[in-house]
């Protein structure tokens, strides 16, 4: 059954990512001592999957599911930071995966004590020190057997709180920020542990989607963090700090002054008035109203995307020190290798073409642009037609999170050492309508087609574009480079460029491989002469 529990993955990388390969030396026929306690995996992928899809007769490809890495989140434990598990002495079989953390919205086994971790490694031994990438999952990514392998990395699967526990501020001299603790203290096992494995704990790189990308933007600015990761890839995506749609993104956060308003709401809301009392409820009462949201967001924000849930990251001063543009300004608290990018059709871009009424197109408009609205309408015009309008809102949408990434990774260069790559994903997956969606790069970057066959009808084409897409991800996984590594050997990959500050493309990916342009010049100076007139995060 799919759940929502895990979100976060190592992987421990030395061939393209999730390949099989044969070997006589298992990490599923050994028991690996942890430092909480033994355990003892299983053979990850069977002989049918292994020939189908990776051309090998049987894999090495081990997998260690439900490790636990700190105690039991409920009652005295909650809003806490995660608090120690008690060891074991006894081997645990690792062999099915551990409950979801409760939300209003979570399915399956859902429990408090949820912050366990899944390992996926093709590690020939302990000795090897692969690579490692810690995958954090995003919020609406479904993991059953889908996802995760272990060809040449280790891959893994950690648990953080997403609700009301693990975002929610107290006032207790804590910040809130559980859920974003959750994942340090998941490096912190990795810096422990990972190498029993077969990894390399000086050799890891944080990525995700979505939610997932925000984990890996505040592990980046959090001085917390520094030394526990050494690569960055944010899938969906870091926007530049001036760009209004991060109100209603996963990348969002509140002011502590705003955070502890809601947290006194919730508490009322409990009937009770202290957090030894929220610590004594059942859960059934806890997670009513860890979803609410927040409607006060600005009106045209709201049409973009949901209104954003009430319980978010915190700008505390502690796990996170300062506002984005100023952590920009600054430097990053880890200067480390940076991949982040967008899709074509997400972030309010949309392959349909009945999203809005001439009527419709013209107020939301003239609104969100205010005094650059005739610049904005020469530039996407309407023409009096429903479908033009249409294709002018989303090529609209479209040039304002390229810009957004651009912008943001023109800002990055000028305080930070390492470079920053940037992305846009523009490939359809077949037999379905919406285009290049949110999530869709997903399974082409982790190599991971085979497992989503009765989704969608994958052609040659699809195929190749996942051998690219694995081999550039792998590659940065290994080196920092998304161009050197050796992960893509049936030919040249196109050579992606960091951004250089000055040039006006990012990297295609998906039907086509090299530079894009972001948009044309009159268009960018739009779109920056907007962010120029809102607020920075």
């Amino acid at each position: 059954m799919p759940f929502f529990s895990s979100k976060f993955a190592v992987t421990l990388a030395s061939s393209a990512l999730l390949a099989a390969t044969p070997t006589n030396a298992q990490l599923y026929n050994k028991t690996i001592q942890t430092t909480l306690g033994p355990v003892q995996g299983y053979k990850y992928f069977t002989p049918n999957i292994s020939e189908e899809y990776f051309g090998v007769s049987s894999s090495n490809v081990a997998a260690f599911l439900g490790i636990p890495y700190a105690a039991d989140t409920g009652y005295e434990n909650r809003w806490k930071p995660a608090q120690p598990r008690e060891p074991w002495n006894e081997t645990l079989q690792a062999t099915s995966f551990g409950p979801a953390c409760p939300t209003s919205s979570a399915t399956g086994y859902v429990s408090e004590d949820c912050l366990s971790l899944n390992i996926w490694t093709n590690a020939n031994s302990s000795s090897d020190k692969l690579p490692v990438l810690l995958w954090n999952q995003g919020s609406e990514e479904e993991s059953d057997n889908s996802w995760w392998y272990g060809g040449g990395m280790a891959s893994y699967l950690a648990t953080p709180e997403l609700n009301a526990e693990g975002l929610a501020s107290t006032g207790y001299n804590t910040s809130g920020n559980y859920g974003i603790l959750d994942q340090l203290e998941v490096l912190k096992w990795i810096q422990n542990n990972i190498a029993n494995f077969g990894g390399d704990p000086d050799s890891v790189t944080i990525a995700g989607q979505s939610f997932g990308s925000s984990q890996v933007y505040h592990a980046i600015n959090s001085p917390l963090f520094t030394g526990y990761f050494h690569r960055g890839i944010s899938q969906s995506g870091i926007r530049y700090p001036y760009d209004t749609l991060l109100a209603g993104l996963a990348t969002s956060y509140v002011t502590m002054e705003r955070a502890l308003s809601f947290g006194v709401n919730y508490t009322a809301s409990q009937n009770v008035s202290t957090l030894a009392e929220l610590r004594k409820l059942p859960l059934s009462d806890i997670i009513q109203g860890s979803t609410d949201r927040d409607s006060s967001v600005w009106y045209i924000t709201a049409l973009l995307c949901n209104d954003p849930l009430i319980f978010k990251p915190v700008l505390d001063g502690y796990v996170l020190p300062m506002k984005y543009l100023d952590q920009l300004i600054a430097g990053p608290a880890n200067d480390v290798p940076l991949i982040t990018g967008n899709t074509k059709d997400e972030s309010g871009a949309s392959t349909s073409l009945t999203l809005y009424n001439l009527t419709e197109y013209k107020e939301y408009n003239t609104l969100r642009w205010g005094n650059l609205s005739d610049t904005y309408f020469k530039l996407y015009p309407a023409d009096g037609n429903v479908t033009l309008a249409n294709m002018a809102w989303n090529a609209a949408q479209r040039d304002v999170s390229l810009v957004s990434s651009w912008a943001y990774a023109n800002k990055w260069i000028e305080s930070a050492t390492s470079p920053i790559y940037t992305y846009y994903w523009d490939h359809a997956p077949p037999g379905q309508d919406q285009g290049a969606f949110h999530q869709s790069e997903i399974m082409y970057a982790l190599n991971a087609l085979y497992a989503n066959t009765d989704k969608y009808p994958f052609t040659d084409e699809d195929y190749y574009i996942g051998e690219l897409m694995t081999g550039y991800w792998v590659n940065f996984i290994r080196t920092g480079d998304p161009n050197t590594g050796g992960a893509y050997t049936n030919g040249t990959l196109a050579h992606w460029y960091p951004n250089d500050g000055t040039s006006n493309y990012v990297m295609e990916l998906g039907d086509g491989w090299g530079n894009h342009t972001v948009s044309p010049t009159a268009n960018v100076d739009l779109i920056m002469s907007y962010f120029g007139q809102q607020t920075p995060y």
